[in-house]
């Protein structure tokens, strides 16, 4: 398979939604904990590159096997456009999958086994969110799941590799009780960060299901704009687009990020812009790629200004 085949595949275009929050999450742990572990940041940032590319390449395969619409199967999914063999792509999903498993068991090893918990919430929802007789990309619920576990389950874990066992969150067992404990103020400052990768990551999946509302009806996608409809759609989208300047605002308020998080603040007339842009004509060909620079660029400031916090 010639390797610009695989990144359509895997679409390596959009690995930036998982990267952004990996560096927020990372950014995270320097400015607020003041501590960085440099092998266990790499290990992660590799078995989340591989466990991204899998979902996205499970994705299409799905897509592909339960197309209703002929004409999208052959000239629209990567595996039909491109001649590509179901089989020869499903040994590469497994393949991507057992490496990123393997990657975790040893992070795992290297901090506690809390992590194993949550890396397995997350590897759960990742292969049901396309994989299963009711996959979750194909119910109103999509845009939730992506949110968490892109925009909250990345950074919590980019953070929790780079710090010491019980600073962030810890899991107690002493029969017959199990105990969860953890810093509430680093969480809830945490949580603060997050609102903007998780609110720009499910505006993304929102935009794009807003664009391929008739595709997804003749391919029986029930998906969420389905359910809010042409007036609710644009206004959900419009709040998820704007909600996460106000999570930053409260976080440098009450002390939980450096002020140089406000940075994000630049990208205000940006995204009402293009949310705008989008909202009068939701088009994958036209106006889509606006929902992107939105991430882009309110993720980005954001993991400036964590950057600076942490360098000043």
């Amino acid at each position: 398979m010639p390797l610009s085949v695989f990144f359509e595949l895997v679409e390596i275009r959009t690995k930036l939604a998982s990267i952004l929050p990996f560096a927020i999450g990372t950014l995270f742990a320097v400015t607020y904990f003041h501590t960085f572990n440099a092998m266990n940041t790499i290990l992660f940032f590799m078995a989340m590159l591989l466990f991204d590319m899998m979902t996205t390449a499970l994705n299409n395969l799905m897509d592909y096997r339960k197309a209703k619409d002929a004409h999208y199967q052959t000239t629209t999914n990567v595996i039909g456009r491109a001649n590509l063999a179901p089989k020869l792509v499903e040994k590469m999903i497994i393949g991507m999958l057992i490496v990123a498993s393997l990657i975790g068991l040893v992070l795992v090893w290297r901090t506690d086994w809390l992590l194993l918990l949550m890396g397995m919430a997350c590897f759960a929802i990742g292969i049901l969110y396309t994989w299963g007789p009711l996959p979750l990309s194909r119910l109103p619920l999509g845009e939730i799941f992506s949110g968490i576990v892109m925009g909250l389950g990345i950074p919590v874990i980019a953070t929790y590799v780079n710090i010491a066992p019980g600073r962030l969150l810890a899991l107690d067992l002493g029969w017959p009780n199990v105990v969860l404990r953890g810093d509430f103020i680093a969480i809830i400052a945490l949580g603060l960060a997050c609102v903007t990768p998780m609110a720009t990551i499910a505006n993304i999946m929102l935009a794009n299901n807003m664009s391929d509302l008739d595709e997804d009806q003749r391919n029986h996608r029930h998906t969420l704009p389905m359910y809010l409809g042409s007036w609710w759609s644009p206004r959900v989208y419009a709040l998820l687009a704007y909600v996460g300047f106000l999570a930053i605002i409260f976080g440098v308020i009450f002390g939980a990020l450096p002020a140089w998080t406000l940075m994000i603040e630049l990208a205000w007339p940006l995204v009402i812009k293009n949310v705008h842009r989008f909202i009068r004509d939701p088009s994958k060909q036209r106006t889509f790629h606006t929902a992107v620079i939105n991430l882009v660029i309110e993720n980005g400031l954001l993991v400036l200004g964590l950057g600076m916090g942490a360098i000043l």
